[in-house]
């Protein structure tokens, strides 16, 4: 084990990459956490925006409380609620998505979401071609992912083909051009893998995809506000995102939904609601979509929900997703060398992809009894994530993790493994 690098102590280290950071002042604009060393948990909640609390009191005050139902179709700071879900959904598109406007949408929960694009597509590739039947979805993929897709394909008679890969790596084009034929009518997968971090190519995976006639839709939950994306140039027709993560907009807010422009009149999502109808308020008999990406809205925007996410997006387009992503490749390699350093020496292995250009905004690393070793980091007020079999996440947040901090909350992890560990090395 060493405590020192070429130029100095790592600590030393830490702090001239932070001095050097551009997005250093951003840190603070977050709350912050008193008794925490390290959280190291951004790609599975976001630290709260240090404007939140003032938005939500002036939300709830001055249009809450004054507006009251007016709200929803007078104009306002953000416009009327009504036109909250495309006004955030183009928010999250201009910063972090690569889309154009009126192309995302922002509302319900990633499993809602998701559900209503894939069925839609499933739906309009069955409609077109009957034959086509099969989805194609990775069994090592989130399990929200697999569980709507095998329900979408017991309600329309279909089945799931399944891509197997590794704990410590991801889908590839190849395995895509193989699974998908004239069978398919969707391909659904994560951008970056929730367990390792492997960031997929989705260009060459849109491609292999529409070379088989099937729709591709992509789960951005995990690459969403940490990765440079580029929906529109890549071809991709459907994808869908939460906002708790690395957007930082609060536990359980609303997740958003991307459907490709020259989609909207091919696609009708499944669940017909009063606020997707064209003329919500005429409460008339029957269903008609509303144009474009608003059919995707079901029922009532969650406005109130929608307050810390805005508060974040100010954060993001202030730091603009290049220097976000340049950061986060800074982030995680620092992470790399500090567990080649510190922790391999204790038997630690690293199960993300070494090279950045295949990894995400998080750093997997698996050893025996890891789930004690959490337990203990958490009392110890180093907060980062478990994932079963015995692997820790990684995930500092580009705007709000400092190196120092990352250096610190590794330092304790790499105590706790030392001579006399507080649980045994292997069950």
């Amino acid at each position: 084990m060493t405590t020192t690098t070429r130029t100095g102590t790592w600590a030393e280290r830490a702090a001239a990459l932070d001095a050097a950071d551009p997005l250093a002042p951003l840190r603070e604009r977050f709350l912050p956490a008193p008794g925490v060393v390290a959280y190291l948990d951004g790609n599975s909640l976001g630290r709260p925006v240090a404007a939140t609390p003032a938005r939500l009191d002036e939300f709830v005050r001055d249009q809450w409380g004054s507006r009251l139902i007016r709200g929803w179709t007078e104009d306002g700071p953000d416009g009327p609620w009504m036109d909250w879900p495309q006004r955030a959904g183009d928010r999250i598109a201009a910063a972090a998505l690569g889309a154009a406007p009126g192309q995302t949408v922002l509302g319900d929960s990633t499993t809602v979401l998701l559900y209503k694009l894939a069925r839609a597509a499933v739906d309009a590739a069955t409609a077109a071609d009957p034959a086509r039947t099969v989805i194609v979805a990775c069994a090592d993929d989130f399990p929200t992912d697999r569980y709507v897709v095998e329900g979408i394909a017991a309600e329309r008679g279909g089945r799931v083909r399944w891509i197997e890969t590794g704990l410590d790596d991801g889908v590839t084009p190849d395995q895509v051009a193989d699974a998908a034929g004239p069978d398919t009518a969707l391909v659904l997968l994560s951008h970056v893998s929730y367990r390792s971090g492997w960031l997929a190519d989705a260009p060459a995976i849109a491609a292999a995809a529409h070379g088989a006639g099937a729709y591709v839709l992509l789960d951005l939950c995990h690459s969403v506000g940490s990765v440079e994306l580029a929906l529109d140039a890549w071809g991709v027709d459907l994808a869908v995102g939460c906002t708790y993560k690395f957007l930082n907009g609060g536990p359980g807010s609303p997740a958003f939904a991307y459907i490709r422009r020259d989609l909207h009149g091919d696609l009708q999502q499944p669940i017909h609601g009063w606020m997707g109808r064209h003329d919500p308020f005429t409460m008339g008999p029957g269903y008609v979509p509303a144009a474009g990406i608003r059919q995707v809205v079901s029922g009532t925007p969650p406005i109130l929900a929608a307050v810390p996410l805005l508060a974040a997006l100010d954060l993001l387009d202030e730091a603009g997703i290049v220097a976000v992503r340049a950061k986060s490749v800074a982030l995680t390699e620092f992470t790399l060398e500090l567990v080649d350093a510190w922790l391999a020496p204790y038997g630690v292995e690293l199960i993300s992809p070494r090279q950045a250009q295949q990894r995400g905004g998080h750093v997997t690393i698996h050893r025996a009894s890891f789930r004690e070793v959490v337990d203990a980091l958490w009392e110890r007020g180093v907060l980062p994530d478990y994932r079963e079999p015995d692997a820790i996440r990684i995930g500092p947040a580009p705007l709000s993790t400092s190196f120092t901090e990352l250096h610190d909350g590794l330092a304790v992890l790499r105590e706790l493994l030392g001579p006399t560990p507080r649980w045994p090395a292997d069950r």
